[in-house]
């Protein structure tokens, strides 16, 4: 099987297989030591090798390149402290080339550790600065304010003085002989109360002060002065309101309550003197030195930042080659030792097209390397499940993806993102069909395509990011409702005689007030799309019922069957016999019987004009297949295709649950008797060799275990007919919905602002509605109607083939990004 699908991939020129991954086969290349580093980056530059890590049982710190990808990982750990220092600048890094011949790894290491020195201690330096550049900020406010309290306080307390002192004399020539006593008789001025100043945050001055008076059971006075704009706390570094305060007390004990009480809430205290000529004094030392501190910090701002613009000339060129080197010594661990100690040994996952690529890349690399020995490059085969890759471009990719989100296909399988680039986005327009709502998505979609060089390279939001990656596909639904709106010929609601006039005439006025009883049919029928005249009329409604729930089960049908015949051609590639004689030929036997059936009924009524009731058809051929159909017999012979289709379908339900169990049973027994007697003679003749443990592996078979997986497989099948059916009737609802909505909006909205006869009425009615059809009809329709058709091809369609058990190809590639922190 290796050497044909081998074979299929070869040539100059191979056919690309769209419905199948493309061939891979496990390669193992052995490469010299000297090579080894420019090999795997070559390859990384390709991309198409995917590398199996061969010490998997070995810690990180274990393999052979552990300490040069400890380097890779603090050369990165500096170049994000270069980043995070020139966002804090607002220094971008300048796109320059990618020269990789300029830089060298070792030379690169020593100057990044340089760098970092530098950049620490000016960066050191410039916060030591910094820090008391702000704590003098901060005291020249309190020097200032404190001087205001002190100034304003002084000629109160001179008052006061002298009205105490005057009080005093006179009650002591009247009675200081018989009442006072000789320490009352001290002079107040003997007295002295101690105070501290500071700042304190402003949201917290409140609990300060209260907090204080509870320390010192209200032994304090403490006086307050908001700062008028926010300063810079010395700690944080971060604007804060502050107030400066100045607290009375007398007593060491009461002080040292107060030193700790400013340290809980962070209070800044600054020293602070009675002498009015002192403070001048110290307002005027303090301003030179803030001088001084602002010059010396614009010094060192400046040598930062052009430290940092030398950096970003080449940041972007060291960011790469760091990436770069960390993604080669990772991949370079996941290889395998030679015991010499002089080659390292590789195996990987490669496509078969690219068998020839890879082979140039090994002599390009030994060649550039200038090594003595070339690398070897080997096919091996193997019993694993190799992993699945698809071509895809910028047009298919969304498609795909899609696929892909339901699960990756298994190896080989048949891809359902091919057939879904057209059913997806016909079974939306199916749900959406609206011409004018189609030509805004078309609007919509091409402005992302015309811009979509300069988008791709912009970081867009989550939302935007997955439009614009599903913009071809958007497209495509845009064209497809353009298509279906055509159809159902409406233009936001509205019909147009666009392929001619109508084929029907009223006869008389019965016509005219929303009925279809007075037409006439003067013309051929419409050449495309619905007749004009139904809309508007009473039949509308019935008319469309009928024929997008018909139409609905039509396409339903369609694409079961569709699926149906691609498990075939799954059974087919990979030979299995049992899958098409017990699972499609019973599953397409049992589904055309049934929901066949009756889409050939609603084609031929569609035909041949008959009242026949379908419903009381399809629900006779199971109660009384044996009665006569009477009125509702649409051609001869019916009643004998019913009761030989019911028979089809009750036999292909046995039909799909016991053969197939039975026959594994036997394909069992016999692979086991025959692997018995190749062992036995192996013995007799002494060649036997111990068997490969993952070969045992596969021979294990129960029995039971088949025949419950076989039998929920029917009942799934069976009940899903049913319901999968009746869930393609949400083409018919939506469709449906879509159309009154766009009808009330036009209605409601539009023409009844344009029956007020007002200019003003007019313009917010429009403007309603422009929102309301923006915001319901062309996104959260849009939404609905994607999501509808997005479940119609996993549940519906995908499941009658598809397995999504594999997993995706993911080669070692430069193209693709990595994480940092790898």
């Amino acid at each position: 099987m290796g050497e044909l699908r081998a074979r299929r991939g070869s040539g100059c020129c191979p056919p690309m297989d769209l419905m199948r991954s493309e061939p891979m086969h496990l390669v193992q290349i052995i490469i010299p030591m000297e090579s080894a580093h420019l090999t795997v980056s070559y390859l990384g530059d390709l991309g198409f090798v995917q590398f199996k890590d061969l010490n998997a049982d070995k810690s990180p710190f274990q393999r052979t390149y552990a300490n040069q990808i400890k380097r890779c990982g603090e050369m990165a750990r500096k170049l994000r402290f270069f980043r995070e220092q020139m966002l804090k600048a607002g220094i971008s890094p300048s796109a320059t080339p990618m020269t990789w011949s300029n830089v060298d790894f070792d030379n690169l290491e020593s100057k990044l550790g340089d760098l970092e020195t530098d950049l620490v201690e000016i960066n050191a330096n410039s916060e030591k600065l910094l820090r008391t550049y702000n704590e003098l900020l901060e005291y020249k406010l309190v020097l200032q304010k404190a001087g205001e309290i002190f100034h304003l306080a002084q000629g109160d307390a001179t008052a006061q003085q002298r009205e105490i002192e005057a009080r005093q004399i006179s009650d002591a020539s009247l009675n200081s002989p018989l009442l006072m006593e000789p320490e009352m008789l001290m002079d107040p001025k003997q007295i002295k109360l101690g105070f501290i100043s500071g700042l304190v945050p402003k949201e917290k001055s409140m609990s300060f002060e209260r907090i204080l008076f509870r320390a010192t059971r209200g032994n304090i006075f403490i006086k307050q002065i908001a700062v008028d704009d926010p300063v810079i706390d010395p700690v944080s570094g971060e604007k804060i309101a502050k107030n400066v305060f100045v607290i009375f007390y007398s007593g060491d004990r009461a002080k040292t309550k107060i030193l700790k009480i400013c340290e809980a809430f962070g209070a800044s205290r600054y020293p602070f003197t009675e002498d009015s000529g002192k403070q001048m004094q110290m307002i005027d030392e303090v301003s030179a030195k803030i001088s001084e501190l602002k010059t010396t910090i614009d010094v060192g701002l400046l040598q930062r930042d052009n430290l940092l613009k030398n950096i970003s000339y080449q940041f972007e060129q060291w960011y790469h080659l760091v990436r770069r080197e960390k993604s080669i010594y990772h991949t370079l661990n996941m290889l395998s030792l030679d015991v010499t100690k002089k080659c390292l040994v590789a195996e990987g996952w490669s496509p078969v097209f690219a068998a020839g690529q890879v082979q140039d890349v090994l002599q390009r690399a030994t060649f550039d390397s200038k090594s003595q020995v070339g690398s070897i490059f080997q096919v091996l085969y193997t019993k694993e499940a190799p992993p699945t890759f698809f071509r895809t471009n910028k047009f298919t990719s969304a498609f795909q993806e899609i696929i892909d989100a339901y699960g990756v296909a298994r190896y080989q399988e048949a891809n359902p993102g091919v057939y879904s680039i057209i059913t997806f986005p016909f079974l939306f327009a199916v749900m959406f069909g609206d011409w004018g709502h189609g030509l805004c998505l078309l609007a919509t979609t091409l402005f992302l395509i015309f811009r979509e060089k300069k988008m791709s390279s912009q970081k867009l939001g989550d939302i935007m990011e997955m439009v614009f990656g599903g913009r071809y596909l958007i497209m495509l639904m845009a064209v497809f409702s353009i298509y279906t709106g055509l159809i159902y010929n409406e233009f936001f609601s509205v019909p147009f005689e666009i392929f001619g006039p109508s084929a029907y005439n009223c006869r008389d006025a019965s016509c005219k007030d929303a009925t279809t009883n007075g037409l006439i049919k003067v013309r051929r029928t419409y050449p495309f799309g619905l007749d004009p005249k139904w809309h508007g009329s009473r039949s509308e409604l019935p008319f469309l019922n009928s024929l997008k729930m018909k139409m609905s089960i039509l396409l339903g049908v369609a694409q079961m069957n569709l699926g149906i015949v691609l498990s075939y051609f799954n059974a087919k590639f990979f030979r299995n016999s049992l899958n098409i004689w017990y699972q499609f030929i019973p599953q397409l036997i049992f589904l055309n019987s049934l929901f066949g059936y009756l889409s050939l009924l609603i084609i031929v009524k569609w035909c041949t004009g008959s009242a026949a009731d379908l419903y009381h058809v399809m629900i006779y051929m199971f109660l009384s297949p044996t009665d006569d159909l009477g009125e509702n017999q649409l051609f001869p012979g019916q009643k004998l295709l019913q009761l030989v289709l019911l028979l089809l379908a009750l036999i292909s339900v046995p039909w799909m649950l016991l053969p197939k169990p039975f026959l594994l049973k036997k394909q069992h027994e016999e692979r086991h008797q025959g692997q018995a007697y190749t062992i036995l003679q192996s013995t007799e003749i002494g060649l036997f060799e111990e068997q490969d443990h993952d070969s045992h592996e596969h021979e294990e078979f129960e029995f039971s275990e088949v025949f419950v997986h076989q039998l929920i497989h029917t009942i799934e099948f069976v009940l899903g007919a049913v319901s999968n059916t009746a869930s393609y009737l949400r083409l018919w609802a939506l469709s449906l919905a879509h159309s009154e909505l766009s009808s009330v909006f036009y209605d409601k909205v539009l023409l009844l602002a344009w029956g007020f006869n007002n200019i003003f009425i007019l313009i917010i009615g429009f403007i309603v509605f422009i929102f309301a059809t923006v915001g319901v009809l062309l996104v959260m329709e849009t939404l609905s109607a994607f999501l509808h058709a997005l479940r119609l091809h996993w549940v519906e369609f995908m499941n009658k083939f598809y397995e999504g058990d594999g997993y995706k190809f993911a080669p070692f590639s430069f193209a693709q990004p990595a994480d940092e922190d790898e």
